[in-house]
């Protein structure tokens, strides 16, 4: 068995289109309506750092790779093989159409004239590991790159030339499909003396500031403007930049190499200025001039540290592979960036590469929350930061200020998140201050309709609304604001509205990826209102069962660019997505409330061993910034966080033993009866379990007792018990006027 968490991790897992086994049982009726591609990257990154850095070939959507854009079915492949034009910094993680690609800053090593700046070389020997990318290019020359918090460090091996060089290209930005491109839109750069230079470029709104340091001190350094060379010129202008008038523009050191000859770059960035990117190259890789083993190694310590908060048993190396890679992608992003906001005048947390909030909220944010608590602060900070700058809390938040927030695909979603910090009392945020915000933000745009009709279309936005009313609710009451608590609770209500008790389901509506079966299974505050409004537990275990599929027969996926007819019959199954899309990635858990978690436990078994694998193609879909992986993560534990609600749902874990480091020292999810899981072998179902040695017969805990650890035993079995079944045994429904999440002791067996 592999001992060191890194070599397990697999960075290339998702690069490529999705290619797991062929789907059996419940697993092959699901359909997959987004592109079945991870749209991940292996470049170096570190956790939830500011930089990332990859071999950038321009293809969509991370600039890595070789595919073309697509938004449904197979990806349809650009090149034959890997292809890159240099290295490319900020890459986005498992997006998909966000129309904001970043990859700026292109570094190329290059035995070429300046003219070739541009033209693909074919990649060889790629390798990739948390913290480190590494490939040869067709000229021979191995490019290597790790990266710290603010900072990234290249180290080039040439073959003997007589007048290499590494071109820093400084007008690249975006992606080289039609309409990709980012125009900087004023640039500034020079030297700084030998071996050191300067350059700050405004991109969509955002300035983004780079100082550079080359270890090659015998080398020539200068400015190029338009592929050509400015010899003596030390500082370059330029102002309202068009792209009519663009022309490539960048710095350059060239001088003779011998064969094997070593030559680093090191680059600190920042969004405040040159001057403070060189405060953050030396914060992070020291004076210099080499550092690349010393920052790859503290990079990777920190890579280690991380996932070394989850510890796994009873699994071989494929999958603990799959799940060591799964909590790595879901540590890349968001990017934290302390003291770095160009948008406020004072220091402090600001965060951006939010694209995927509505994916991320669900799972990857309670990941954070429940293990690294003080990034959790950092960044709801932010959020709320970013609130009182701009008068709204972001959908979306990326390098740019208040473009794209994607309110179209939800609302209310950092109320989720601010009500899970609340209800475990973590320190460090304002509460007051946080309940003006909430509050506020809930009654603009889609707020609007809710508040003056009780439903918001796309309907879905109702359920956000209302389940944002209640998550500020519970702050209100924590601050002593009781009338204002009362009126957000009456507002948290209209949850209702949205259903049609005809069908037990969604009222028709427009939806954003999905339909109205995908969205009507959302874990509501009050699911045994919910569940009654579908008229009861049967009625309602009856329309999950036919969303999941039992008892249906096997469909056909969406091949390469698949027509508009093959996708609206896809569509009419109104079937489950299996994970290769979000809206509807809670809906496996809707059994707990309805007293079948054997369900539960036979659709996360499909999905956690049929859906994902090892290798570039192991995804089902996009990673959206992790908001794909950190499902799985939670899945295979047995544990799933119901976000806003800080509870978790307990289930059949993939492991043998697990253990959790969490605030108050570490829960051990432990297991009897256990049998090694799989793609072909059938599920286990949670018959008995017990917290702290006494019976533990409800499905779920409070989010309170997962933080202060324990021990969390498990009887499993290949039939299902009466666990779970009882009505006092199901998790908590919150109507109107319960508003607090109960955390009473296990309850005995009579």
């Amino acid at each position: 068995m592999t001992d060191d968490l890194l070599d397990l991790v697999d960075p290339f897992v998702g690069t490529a289109a999705t290619a797991l086994p062929p789907p059996t049982g419940l697993a092959a009726t699901w359909w997959a309506p987004k592109p079945q591609v991870g749209n991940t990257h292996p470049g170096a990154c570190h956790p939830l750092g500011m930089v990332s850095a990859c071999a950038y070939s321009g293809a969509y959507p991370t600039g890595y790779g070789r595919y073309d854009i697509s938004t449904e079915g197979m990806p349809t492949s650009l090149a034959d093989v890997q292809v890159a034009s240099g290295v490319t910094h900020f890459q986005q993680s498992g997006t998909g159409a966000i129309r904001k690609y970043y990859n700026y800053l292109r570094v190329t090593p290059m035995l070429e004239p300046l003219d070739a700046l541009g033209r693909t070389w074919a990649l060889h020997d790629e390798e990739a590991s948390p913290g480190r990318y590494a490939a040869t290019l067709d000229s021979g020359v191995l490019c290597e790159v790790t990266v710290g918090p603010k900072s990234a460090v290249h180290r080039f091996t040439f073959p003997e030339h007589h007048d290499a060089r590494v071109v820093v290209d400084l007008s690249l930005g975006g992606l080289a499909i039609p309409f990709g491109a980012t125009v900087p839109l004023r640039a500034r750069l020079g030297t700084l003396g030998p071996g050191a230079a300067y350059g700050e470029i405004v991109v969509e709104g955002a300035p983004l500031a780079a100082h550079l340091e080359c270890d090659a001190p015998r080398w020539r350094q200068m400015l190029w403007y338009d592929r050509r060379l400015m010899p003596g010129s030390t500082r370059l202008e330029l102002g309202d930049i068009r792209p009519t008038t663009l022309r490539p523009f960048g710095l350059m050191w060239a001088g003779p190499t011998s064969a094997g000859q070593v030559v680093e770059l090191r680059v600190g960035f920042s969004l405040r200025g040159p001057e403070r990117a060189r405060e953050n190259l030396v914060a992070d890789c020291g004076p210099g001039p080499a550092s690349f083993t010393g920052r790859h190694a503290v990079t990777a310590r920190t890579w280690r540290e991380h996932l070394g908060r989850v510890e796994v048993d009873g699994a071989d190396d494929e999958r603990r592979s799959v799940f060591v890679t799964a909590l790595y992608h879901s540590l890349v992003k968001p990017c934290l960036a302390l003291d770095e906001s160009p948008f406020w005048p004072t220091d402090g947390p600001f965060a951006y590469d939010l694209s995927t909030m509505w994916d991320i909220y669900r799972t990857q944010l309670p990941l954070l929350t429940t293990f690294f608590p003080e990034r959790a602060v950092e960044l709801a900070t932010a959020l709320l930061h970013i609130c009182e700058e701009e008068g709204n809390f972001p959908i979306g938040y990326r390098m740019a200020r208040g473009a794209d927030r994607f309110s179209r695909q939800a609302s209310a979603l950092a109320q989720t998140f601010l009500a899970d910090l609340c209800a475990l009392d973590v320190p460090g945020l304002d509460w007051d201050w946080a309940l003006v915000h909430m509050h506020n933000d809930l009654r603009r745009t889609y707020g609007e309709d809710y508040l003056l009709h009780g439903v918001a279309h796309p309907i879905s936005h109702t359920l956000d609304l209302a389940f944002g009313y209640w998550c500020t609710e519970r702050v209100a009451r924590r601050v002593g604001d009781v009338a204002l608590a009362d009126e957000l609770g009456r507002l948290a209500a209209g949850w209702a509205n949205a259903f049609d008790p005809a069908t037990g389901l969604l009222h028709d509506s427009t939806f954003y990826e999905g339909g109205r079966w995908n969205y009507s299974f959302r874990l509501v505050h009050d699911m045994a209102a919910r569940i009654a409004l579908a008229g009861g537990d049967d009625a309602f275990v009856a329309l999950l069962d036919r969303f999941f599929g039992y008892g249906a027969e096997p469909v056909v996926q969406p091949g390469e660019r698949p027509g508009p007819a093959e996708m609206a019959a896809g569509y009419a199954l109104d079937r489950f997505e299996g994970l290769n899309n979000e809206p509807d990635m809670e809906a496996p858990w809707a059994y707990h409330y309805a007293g079948r978690p054997d369900r539960t436990a036979e659709v996360v078994h499909a999905a956690v061993h049929q859906r994902f694998g090892t290798g570039p193609g192991g995804l089902p879909g996009n990673d959206d910034s992790g908001g794909l992986s950190s499902w799985y993560v939670w899945a295979s534990l047995g544990l799933f966080p119901v976000a806003g609600q800080a509870l978790f749902l307990v289930n059949a874990p993939s492991f043998s033993e697990s253990r959790l480091q969490v605030p108050g020292g570490v829960l051990t999810i432990e297991t009897t009866g256990f049998a090694p899981p799989g793609r072909s072998t059938p599920p286990q179902y949670v018959r008995a379990a017990w917290l702290d040695g006494r019976p533990l017969l409800r499905t779920w805990l409070p989010a309170s007792a997962v933080r202060r650890g324990g021990r969390l035993l498990l009887e499993l079995g290949p039939e299902p018990a009466a666990w779970g079944t009882a009505p006092a045994d199901r998790p908590p429904s919150f109507p109107p006027s319960h508003t607090a999440i109960p955390t009473p002791p296990p309850r005995e067996t009579p």
